[in-house]
């Protein structure tokens, strides 16, 4: 359970924490809080200093109702950061949040981005495939039902967790006849799922393992959570915190989160659950 991240493999023999820096004006937690340089820089710093060993960076907010914006706006939005990465941070592995595969191609070609993290699985991008395999970085394929306008509409499974394996074996088939090398997972937590899916989903993480990939988890301060508990998502720590372990205790590789030390905590008392 490695990837090769620039020639630097990453192990998921123990979980590994991926810290989200969106650099949007409307993400549903922090939109809007980290898109000015100076801010940019001590919030990289700060997640650096935490603990993540992945940053994920976003520039196109995947939000239901988020404002659809352009190829260049968001490539706008991303080079800023990239560049002041290069400069400041280099050795630093950075996942681009983009399904745009011509982006995919400017971040890694240009920036030396690591890892490209897709949404739609190549779903929104024809091209988005053949350009990962030519690019022959780490890909996270993640699934949605529908797009970010419609996947909270109604979203309905006969028997979700099948369905989910079969959409993930269905494109880990493709990847591997296209030569994509490695390949990360993402059951989409929120994307085209109501609360009770996303609990199912989290209840049943373990059957994932089947894929042989590491498994992506992102539940940090989502609505199955702050919905739940009436509640704001700048109040729901402590059970994104609880549902975290869980994820880990199912085998969950990589946890993609806003809080960083917390969840770097958390992954300690895991690990050493694990060592005795």
């Amino acid at each position: 359970m490695t990837i090769n991240c620039k020639g630097y493999l990453l192990d998921f023999s123990k979980p590994v924490v991926a810290g989200i820096l969106n650099v949007t004006p409307d993400s549903f937690y922090d939109g809007g809080k980290y898109t000015e340089s100076e801010k940019i820089k001590i919030r990289a710093e700060q997640i650096i200093e935490e603990g993540a060993e992945i940053i994920d960076i976003g520039a196109f907010s995947s939000r239901p109702g988020a404002k659809q914006i352009s190829e260049k706006e968001e490539l706008n939005r991303l080079i800023p950061v990239l560049k002041m990465f290069q400069k400041d941070y280099p050795e630093t592995i950075l996942s681009v949040d983009t399904f745009r595969s011509e982006i995919a191609k400017i971040v890694v070609n240009d920036f030396g981005v690591s890892i490209i993290n897709d949404i739609s699985a190549g779903n929104m991008d024809k091209n988005m495939f053949p350009v990962i395999a030519e690019l022959n970085v780490p890909y996270i394929m993640m699934h949605m039902k529908g797009t970010p306008d419609s996947m909270q509409d109604n979203p309905s499974y006969n028997e979700i967790i099948k369905e989910i394996l079969m959409f993930f074996a269905e494109k880990l088939k493709i990847a591997k006849q296209i030569g994509i090398n490695d390949v990360i997972i993402d059951p989409g937590f929120g994307f085209g799922k109501t609360l009770e899916h996303n609990y199912q989903l989290l209840n049943e993480l373990e059957k994932f393992k089947i894929t042989d990939c590491p498994v992506l988890v992102g539940i940090s301060r989502k609505s199955m959570i702050y919905e739940l508990l009436k509640a704001k998502p700048d109040n729901v720590l402590p059970a994104t915190l609880a549902l975290n372990m869980v994820a880990l205790e199912k085998g969950a590789s990589i946890l993609r989160v806003h809080d960083i030390k917390e969840t770097v905590q958390v992954v300690k008392v895991f690990n050493q659950l694990n060592s005795v």
